[in-house]
């Protein structure tokens, strides 16, 4: 089925982003873009997968701003709550809700519980990043909800949201609404949308010539003396920078 975004990567092709962890599709961007790879696009800051055994994630962003600490929020806009589920309803799929907790460095609630985290799944959204709290982290699990957050926490406090649909900054990176997402327990990538027609070939083909070099050099050493060894890892390392060239430009991670 098409993706709802002219230009954009398929729901096949964010499947097929799904087989590898976050590093590869890290390698793969560093190729594609022309971003800062030593700063951008990636969590800065030590994030904590709940679901580490459920692989990777991949969605487009929904963003979401919150605040539990301040009940001011609430006698605000009465409508908030109605706005943002429709905001986050009529978005396309699948999606990963990436919230910014205003209250950063302490957590006074989570926005996530058992009730939350199965409505948004029933609305498409499969998982989220929370620079907060979570809670009903089993529950969630059950739910077949991703969480992906700073810590777990108690109680929900006076939540309310705050704004949506605008960039945030979540773990040091900043993230926009409708970016792809790929995320697993390493933590995640942001992707820029001019990076994502190259993506999954740049992910392939570097995760191939990783297998045809480097890690087959290594894997075929066993019992073969240490200078031989580092002579093969050498020309491995040659063999990899050469074919990334040959294909982006650019030698990659050994080249």
């Amino acid at each position: 089925m098409p993706d709802a975004v002219p230009g954009r990567l398929s729901h096949g092709q964010l499947l097929e982003l799904r087989r590898w962890n976050t590093p590869t599709i890290f390698n793969g961007w560093e190729q594609v873009t022309t971003r800062d790879t030593t700063r951008e696009c990636f969590n800065l800051e030590e994030t904590r997968d709940f679901m580490p055994d459920q692989g990777s994630m991949v969605g487009r962003a929904i963003t979401l701003v919150i605040e539990p600490s301040n009940r001011a929020h609430a006698k605000g806009d009465g409508e908030a709550w109605a706005k943002y589920y429709r905001y986050m309803a009529h978005a396309p799929g699948p999606k990963v809700v990436v919230v910014q907790d205003l209250d950063k460095p302490r957590t006074h609630g989570s926005f996530w519980g058992e009730i939350s985290s199965n409505l948004h799944r029933a609305l498409g959204c499969v998982g989220t990043i929370v620079d907060g709290g979570v809670r009903d982290v089993e529950e969630m699990r059950h739910a077949g909800f991703r969480a992906i957050a700073r810590r777990r926490c108690v109680g929900h406090a006076a939540m309310w949201p705050v704004r949506w649909g605008c960039e945030v900054e979540v773990f040091g990176c900043k993230v926009g609404p409708g970016q792809l997402i790929h995320a697993d327990a390493h933590g995640f990538v942001a992707i820029p949308e001019e990076d994502e027609p190259r993506l999954v070939e740049a992910a392939a083909f570097m995760d191939r010539n990783e297998c045809h070099t480097m890690i087959e050099s290594a894997r075929s050493a066993e019992g073969l003396a240490p200078d031989e060894v580092l002579a093969r890892f050498e020309e491995a390392a040659r063999a990899f920078g050469e074919a990334a060239r040959a294909r982006f430009r650019r030698g990659g991670e050994w080249g």
